[in-house]
């Protein structure tokens, strides 16, 4: 009957429409991105507590693929260290999984969790005083000992509400590094973000000599990480900096002095005595093409950086709570690992052989970069990675390459966008660096790919030098996506988009031009982009599916399953989205709240997240024909939904349709994982009728198409 249209709107047609001593868990909760008006914020001078009662250990397997599924009784999940023979307990996990946004004042000094004395964790967790940034931005910085001779000092960015523009967050984050004193030597693994340059380095005096640092290891260059490396070398003059070859090359440019450096491969070692040995194993594109992990077998505790981490700003130390971390921690994944979800399998791959594997029971943690440590459910959120990434792959229904280039201009960050478009429409990514990658690499990539997304290099530079290769290695039969990256020296789109047009090469989309500094707008245009290309390349197998789906008899007995006929929008910053929605039924009375079944590759699900607001506008039984099809049109990638069509925006600033009968403002407070649907369960915080009318009804002849 109809098509899905690329950017994930539908045609008339269509729409008339969550170790063996360790409980399992997997988890459905995912965001790219979440763009969040300033005026959004909690308030600043509160900040929740997670809950700390003892739980008897549970079985969590049920949840593999959602958070917690609607309507389930509440559940416990609790974890044992058998290197440390102590146990922690993880909160419970509640039927809707809440993303808390109070907070109360934070003590000067607090223990990490109630543990037996002894324990590594047990140890102090100390909080500097808080320091205003830019006269609203609260930092402060907080250090605990996590193992023998291993320091953790994590920089808590409480209010920081973007990282980067197209990466909303709803509740800050953390930058962590961590010293590790041998006994001949010692290391400091990644520093802080640039803003917490006195706050950072004060209170790195005050856990070791800066002056004693042996070794500054750097997991990957992004500046929140690398930021201070400067800096702390003024401190540490003889300190040698430790990086992958790539790693060191970009610190060189982003130092801008002479250091002493090592540039190491995976299954080199530092040695600094004691037993403490850091053996590195190289995993990159995750999310940087430099990307390492450390593993020091002394303590058993892995060094990740953005691997495995969450922008999740809290005084808990270690991942305590499961229940509050694992929506942050599965948004983070689906942002920026499950584009690279092949390269996430292979460092897993790695870790194993190199024995480093975080799945072993006497693995005792994953210090990452971001958000609390991974100690008491390590299996249950790095296992997560692997399931979520094998899914990922196993549900490919074609294969994409995305060439970008690092350190250059927006280019990361626009790619990162397209790409999670792509994967919203079961299309396989592989992401290309081409400042970085051998040439003969470039071309293999190409060679495999159905679809091409060139997110232009400098004008020159080793980039530019591997674009001809890769233009000359695409065939006809692939489809392209041509996009700027907004460095300033661009190789120009125009001559590009007719070049493969002089090849018989198809454009999904005109080539996507940045005319300023990326805003939210720019980023959804980028990703609904992705997903025009996603679909056209998984159009075949997606119609196919569908028709497979259920017997002939099946389809029609579903298809008498009548809905309503509704418009959800929703705007964040200076992107806005709607969509036609029929699949939507009230599901509690107490508070107020319905479900609605979006599909993944829907352009608006970006935007309704868990914690984001919508507004849910009932259409009249009379005279609704309008507004469906006004809303059924094909907009294409960034299109303006609400041109023509008059409406006011909510206090949220979705915007209230003047057509409509009634409309809700609600609140997403959950999310359940199907096949190929998100079940978003949310809550009415507001709403009025304007018509005495009933809402339009949607019958339907079939239960395959909408």
């Amino acid at each position: 009957q109809t098509s899905r249209s690329p950017s994930g709107d539908t045609t008339l047609a269509r729409a008339t429409h969550l170790r063996s001593k360790r409980p399992s868990f997997h988890a459905g909760d995912a965001r790219y991105t979440r763009w969040r008006r300033p005026d959004e914020r909690r308030p600043a001078s509160t900040r929740a507590t997670p809950a700390r009662a003892v739980r008897a250990p549970a079985r969590a397997s049920s949840l593999i693929s959602a958070l917690t599924p609607l309507g389930s009784d509440k559940m416990s999940a609790s974890a044992s260290l058998a290197s440390r023979g102590a146990t922690a307990n993880a909160s419970a996990l509640a039927s809707r999984v809440r993303m808390t946004r109070a907070r109360t004042a934070a003590p000067p000094v607090r223990a990490a969790i109630a543990e037996p004395p002894g324990s590594a964790s047990n140890a102090e967790v100390k909080n500097s005083d808080i320091q205003m940034f830019e006269g609203t931005k609260r930092l402060q910085t907080q250090v605990a000992e996590i193992g023998p001779g291993t320091t953790c000092i994590r920089s808590l960015d409480w209010d920081r509400d973007r990282f980067d523009i197209e990466f909303g967050l709803d509740l800050g984050t953390t930058y962590n590094s961590y010293v590790i004193e041998g006994a001949e030597a010692t290391a400091l693994v990644d520093a802080s973000h640039a803003k917490f340059e006195q706050l950072y380095i004060d209170t790195l005096r005050g856990v070791v000599d800066p002056a004693s640092i042996d070794y500054i290891v750097c997991s990957h260059t992004e500046p929140d990480h690398s930021g201070l490396i400067g800096p702390i070398l003024e401190l540490a003059p003889n300190a040698t900096v430790v990086g992958s070859k790539v790693c060191i090359a970009f610190l060189q440019n982003l130092v801008q002095k002479p250091f002493k450096s090592r540039a190491v491969k995976g299954g080199d070692v530092v040695d600094l005595g004691g037993g403490h040995e850091l053996r590195f194993i190289m995993a990159p594109n995750l999310h940087w093409p430099d990307t390492m992990f450390s593993f020091d077998p002394a303590t058993k505790l892995m060094y990740t950086c953005d691997a495995f981490g969450s922008h999740y700003c809290t005084e808990e130390m270690f991942d305590t709570n499961l229940e509050a971390v694992l929506p942050h921690y599965r948004f983070y994944y689906e942002c920026l690992m499950k584009p690279n979800a092949r390269s996430v399998l292979t460092a897993l791959r790695k870790c194993e052989a190199d024995g480093a594997n975080p799945l072993d029971n006497d693995f005792a943690g994953i210090c990452n970069g971001h958000g609390p440590l991974l100690k008491f459910n390590v299996e249950e959120l790095v296992g997560g990675y692997k399931k979520w990434s094998e899914d990922a792959l196993e549900k490919a229904k074609a294969s994409t390459t995305v060439f970008y280039t690092s350190d250059y201009g927006f280019s990361d960050r626009l790619s990162q966008s397209i790409a999670r478009g792509l994967t919203k429409a079961d299309v396989e990514v592989t992401m290309m660096d081409m400042n970085t990658e051998d040439t003969q690499e470039l071309i293999e990539a190409v060679s495999k790919a159905a679809g091409i997304c060139l997110v232009v290099p400098p004008a020159t530079g080793p980039a530019h030098d591997n674009l001809a290769a890769i233009i000359g290695n695409i065939k006809s039969k692939q489809k392209i996506l041509i996009a700027e990256s907004y460095g300033g020296n661009d190789e120009p789109v125009g001559p590009l988009a007719s070049q493969f047009a002089g090849m018989g090469v198809e454009e999904v989309v005109p080539a996507l031009k940045v005319k300023e500094d990326p805003t939210e707008a720019t980023y959804q245009l980028f990703e609904e982009s992705g997903t025009d290309l996603g679909q056209v390349l998984t159009k075949k197998e997606t119609l196919k599916a569908m028709k497979n789906a259920m017997s002939p008899d099946v389809a029609k007995a579903l298809g008498r399953v009548s809905g309503g006929l509704y418009v959800v929008t929703a705007a964040q910053g200076t992107a806005k989205s709607a969509m036609i929605a029929s699949w939507i039924a009230q599901a509690s009375f107490e508070p107020l709240g319905f479900t609605v079944a979006i599909a993944k590759d829907r352009a608006i699900e970006s935007l309704m997240q868990v914690g984001d607001k919508f507004v849910l506008n009932c259409l009249p039984e009379d005279n609704f024909e309008g507004l469906m099809k006004h809303f059924l049109i094909r907009f294409p990638p960034g299109a303006d939904r609400f041109e023509g069509v008059e409406w006011a925006p909510a206090s949220c600033g979705a915007p209230i349709l003047k057509e409509a009968a009634a409309y809700m403002e609600c609140t997403v407070t959950s999310r359940m994982e199907a096949a190929d649907h998100w079940i978003v369960y949310s809550e009415v915080r507001d709403g009025k009728v304007f018509k005495d009318e009933k809402t339009a009804t949607h019958h339907r002849k079939v239960a395959s198409y909408y």
